[in-house]
């Protein structure tokens, strides 16, 4: 799937079920949300912390949760490209090139 692929399929979702886009500023804190999720998933699962019941889904399999929390920190990315109009192609494609050039010998 295409970058721009998810952007219309993530606004056609939210237009048909969803029925109106969070404000900005309630997908920022849902973002902030998600990504705490997920540091939780990694402290406990590669960190020092141990889980404690309840802590992760599948405990076995700590990768689900991971992937989970990914696809819930992308579509929350993607809700807050397409209301603030922003073509995250474009974007990504202009922060690979400001990284490749800024940091082309930075590795090494």
């Amino acid at each position: 799937m295409q970058i721009s692929e998810a952007q219309a399929l993530v606004d056609q979702w939210i237009q048909q079920i969803g029925k109106r886009y969070f404000s900005p500023l309630t997908n920022m804190a849902l973002l902030t949300e998600e990504t705490g999720e997920l540091a939780r998933v990694i402290a406990r699962t590669y960190g020092d912390q141990v889980a404690k019941p309840g802590d992760l889904r599948n405990p076995a399999n700590a990768k689900e949760d991971i992937a989970e929390e990914l696809a819930d920190i992308l579509w929350v990315v993607v809700c807050l490209a397409n209301q603030t109009g922003i073509d995250l192609t474009s974007a990504f494609e202009a922060s690979l090139k400001k990284k490749s050039t800024r940091d082309k010998d930075r590795f090494k």
